[in-house]
């Protein structure tokens, strides 16, 4: 293995600035750097351990592993997967570059900002939408994005009422506890129930939360709060969440961080138990590999920690944390290459539609892309029903082709991106970010700002990991 060394001791000119370097090397370089990790190094027996092992090789590990390496830890990063990523997956489609996992940034996470500037990656702004269509009794109806938006705005004021006060500091979510007793029980079922809907502005509210939670008596209603907060508390701003596309895809600022560091990332390496004995932790993988360290950091969603035996075992927040599940259970994500209609289309069905929320993208030659977010009712695999169902949006639709990823039958995810369930902020922060042993605990599942959903919250809680194991390792 000869890791990726940015200094001028591995012959470099000291003349030439660390992010021109990185920027240059770009993603073969990365590419190269990652599966050189897989090969033999002097530290991968079990004779020589590390001073901290990092399981999964998404943004939480990724920045787990760059900032130990800076602190001069030898690090061991171990991913299942044959790519880097986890739940951020960037590949092809029409000839087309898309994200089959997450696939956007948003304005004001701070921590991503600094990493785009660090690794001097821009931003592309999402595609705008010229039309919006949206459920009207038993059918759609058509209307200017202005319209909709300011519409669905209104509804979402009193939908999140009360939680400007609640999550004053939505950055700390617990800094008002004492206001978030009495809402931190609710499902968004609950609060939807306890307005005064029609039932139009009903299938409005019901059809714009359910994409984010699989189910509306899943979510937590202080789950979506936060990050209406989080993005200033309006429509606009929580709607500008997904809105920002990093130049050379979602992996590129992951891609960067790994080229920095000088960690040993080895794929294909699925870990089945991790064993605490004396002053060392034994990590073993399935086939029979075993690693040892001083730290072993976790950074794997919340939905898989079952996947792993711990001995000793993991404390009741975390145990109880998986048994609920974080991940969202239904969180399908599919790109689709359409013909019919030379409007951009934003559509929102109600709750129970096969596609709960579609979004335009590059206008091609022959068509346009979207990406949607499909319910349960919805075969993916079946061609027709998947027509069918762009057709409830744009009539005169073809679908020319389409990709579809089911992060539920991920077995290296168990469900899509973190939303929390009703109770479970009060029930799980501060204890489930805390290390148990010589454990330590990361990813966005865990974060306490832009948890969940966003890299902002993986980076975030990288980076408190990363502290925690450099005082457990010393």
């Amino acid at each position: 293995m000869r890791p990726h060394v940015d200094t001028p001791a591995n012959g470099t000119s000291p003349g030439v600035g660390r992010r021109s370097l990185l920027k240059a090397a770009g993603a073969t370089a990365i590419a190269s750097a990652v599966a050189a990790a897989g090969s033999g190094a002097a530290h991968a027996s079990e004779d020589a351990p590390w001073d901290v092992i990092v399981i999964g090789a998404g943004y939480a590990g990724g920045t787990v592993a760059r900032e130990l390496t800076a602190r001069g830890l030898s690090t061991l990063v171990l991913e299942a997967r044959d790519r880097i990523g986890g739940r951020v997956w960037t590949s092809t489609f029409a000839g087309e570059r898309v994200e089959l996992g997450g696939g956007w940034f948003g304005p004001g996470q701070q921590l991503v900002e600094r990493e785009l500037e660090r690794y001097s990656i821009g931003t592309t702004l999402d595609v705008a939408p010229t039309v919006a269509v949206m459920p009207d009794g038993n059918g759609y109806r058509s209307a200017p994005p202005e319209e909709t938006f300011g519409r669905l705005g209104t509804l979402f004021d009193e939908f999140y009422a009360g939680s400007a006060e609640y999550f004053s500091r939505p950055l700390e979510p617990l800094h008002r506890k004492d206001l978030l007793q009495s809402v931190d029980r609710l499902s968004l079922a609950d609060r939807i129930g306890q307005l005064d809907l029609s039932p139009v502005d009903h299938q409005w509210v019901a059809g714009s939360t359910a994409p984010f939670a699989g189910s509306n008596d899943w979510g937590g209603l202080t789950g979506l709060a936060q990050w209406y907060q989080l993005a200033g508390g309006t429509y606009d701003g929580f709607h500008s969440t997904m809105s920002l596309r990093p130049d050379g895809g979602m992996t590129s600022v992951l891609s960067a961080m790994f080229a920095e560091s000088t960690a040993v990332v080895r794929l294909n390496s699925r870990v089945t138990s991790v064993s605490r004995a004396g002053a060392w932790t034994q990590v073993r993988l399935s086939g029979g590999q075993a690693y040892r360290s001083r730290v072993v950091v976790v950074a794997t969603p919340v939905n898989t920690w079952n996947t792993i035996a711990f001995t000793p075992g993991l404390p009741k927040v975390h145990t109880d944390a998986v048994r609920e599940g974080v991940g969202v259970p239904h969180a399908t994500k599919v790109w689709l290459h359409v013909r019919g209609s030379s409007e951009a289309v934003y559509a929102q069905s109600d709750e129970t539609g096969p596609i709960q929320l579609l979004l335009p993208q590059q206008e091609l030659p022959g068509g346009r892309l979207y990406v949607g977010f499909t319910g349960p009712s919805l075969d993916v695999s079946d061609r027709a029903a998947v027509q069918a169902a762009v057709r409830r949006f744009i009539p005169k639709a073809t679908l020319v082709g389409h990709r579809a990823m089911e992060w539920s039958k991920d077995t290296y995810a168990r469900g899509g991106w973190g939303l929390r369930r009703p109770g479970q902020l009060l029930r799980q922060l501060p204890a489930i970010q805390e290390p148990h042993g010589q454990l330590v605990f990361a990813g966005s599942d865990i974060a306490s700002g832009w948890y969940g959903a966003f890299v902002e919250g993986a980076i975030e809680s990288g980076l408190r990991a990363a502290d925690q194991a450099v005082t457990l390792a010393h």
